[in-house]
């Protein structure tokens, strides 16, 4: 039974950082793709970043890029989302999911692609 919990959301002021976690299990995780996505209330799911498992190439949204950091630690199941200079419009459910297989780089920006999925944790940006 594959699990993905995620970890490390809380309430910061507008300019903080946050670092959020995702534990895997019940996968081979160095064989998977991680995902972040986030979901706002009453807006659709969105794309955050990605690291692939083939070579732990990254890929951003242009919303974070150069603001938020994905990393990964195979020996541990774990992918990281370091978030800096947030901002409100941040404020989201941020959930990290799992895509097997190999595909395009930026076919990861689909939820679609992926297999499995967390609960999420919450991330409130006050201004």
């Amino acid at each position: 039974q594959v699990q993905l919990v995620e970890s490390g959301g809380g309430l910061v002021q507008a300019g903080g950082s946050l670092r959020l976690s995702c534990a895997a299990s019940g996968l081979t995780f160095s064989t998977y793709t991680m995902g972040w996505f986030r979901q706002a209330p009453g807006k659709e799911r969105e794309f955050v970043g990605a690291i692939t498992w083939v070579s732990s190439s990254t890929y951003y949204a242009d919303s974070v890029k150069g603001r938020f950091t994905i990393s990964r630690d195979n020996a541990k199941n774990t992918v990281a989302l370091e978030m800096n200079s947030l901002r409100p419009e941040d404020t989201a459910s941020y959930l990290c999911a799992a895509a097997g297989g190999i595909s395009r780089l930026s076919s990861y920006s689909s939820s679609q692609r992926y297999n499995y999925w967390g609960q999420g944790t919450q991330v409130t940006v006050s201004s």
